[in-house]
């Protein structure tokens, strides 16, 4: 029983870390439509500003991971604005193409600023050690990444389902031509957007550095692992992502407990499964485009 409790505990944990990495691409891939696969850059990011801040300033955990998430956005408004803008209407290919070169540059560039060895983020009093509860000892971390995740999944459902802002990024993404019409200042919407994904995917990569090691191939890393989820849980359906995210993290965790070298084959058999039976996602829209 102790055994089965570990295994369902750990594997919400790692689903709840691939779901807030993870939110931040479904923003991008499944409203917006845009194949960003530097997602993961964002979210390596946000794990070495938080160390930047920490070292330069030395602020505390909560606030050097604020400052962390609000400067990862920031910066993904100009990089918007500059380049991804311009890839809106080109083809999926150009939109591939473009978006790795960014991983690589990202990689070499975090690489020569901070070294190619694993970084820790440095954690408050209250985030270090575990919590005995009986039958299981858990890291502190693992349990505020599970309240973190909550949390996320009820602002963003909340941000796109009942306020303005929704819905003008769902106009201006199926109908920018009358979305203008109406006033809606659609490069604003897509910026602000796509500045949305950009910080969620560096609060992701704070809160899940412990499961998920911060280093410079981080977005190579785990590019795939983010993409499936998306993509089994359904692109523009944060419901659909966490339940894709924590089917996921229960097989590939039960998979480390009982048969460890395959973990990740297993990982991949359950997407391949999942898009035969669904190729929309298990909360996807037949009619999605």
């Amino acid at each position: 029983m102790s055994l089965l409790a570990s295994v369902v505990i750990d594997s919400i944990a790692y689903g709840m870390i691939l779901f807030i990495i993870s939110v931040g691409l479904s923003i991008t891939l499944g409203l917006m439509r845009f194949v960003n696969l530097a997602h993961g850059v964002f979210a390596v990011a946000g794990g070495y500003v938080t160390v930047a801040i920490a070292r330069r300033f030395g602020l505390g955990y909560e606030w050097s991971a604020l400052l962390a998430v609000m400067a990862v956005a920031a910066a993904s408004m100009p990089l918007e604005a500059a380049f991804i803008r311009r890839l809106y209407k080109r083809s999926q290919l150009d939109q591939v193409l473009f978006t790795i070169g960014l991983v690589f540059v990202g990689t070499a560039c975090v690489g020569l600023s901070f070294g190619n060895s694993l970084t820790p983020i440095p954690l408050p009093s209250y985030l270090q050690g575990s919590i005995d509860i009986g039958f299981r000892v858990i890291p502190r971390q693992r349990l505020a990444a599970l309240v973190v995740g909550l949390i996320v999944l009820m602002c963003l459902h909340f941000l796109l389902t009942r306020t303005r802002f929704g819905i003008e990024v769902k106009a201006t993404v199926d109908l920018p031509d009358a979305a203008q019409a109406l006033g809606i200042r659609t490069s604003r919407v897509y910026s602000l957007a796509f500045a949305l994904g950009a910080g969620l995917a560096a609060l992701g990569g704070i809160v899940g550095a412990e499961l998920l090691p911060i280093d410079p191939y981080y977005p190579l890393k785990y590019l795939v692992a983010f993409l499936a989820v998306v993509s089994v849980g359904g692109a523009a359906s944060p419901l659909g992502l966490l339940a894709a995210a924590l089917l996921l993290g229960f097989i590939e965790t039960t998979a480390k407990y009982f048969a460890s070298e395959y973990a990740s084959m297993l990982f991949y058999i359950t997407m391949l499964a999942v898009l035969t039976w669904r190729p929309e996602g298990l909360f996807g829209r037949r009619d999605a485009r």
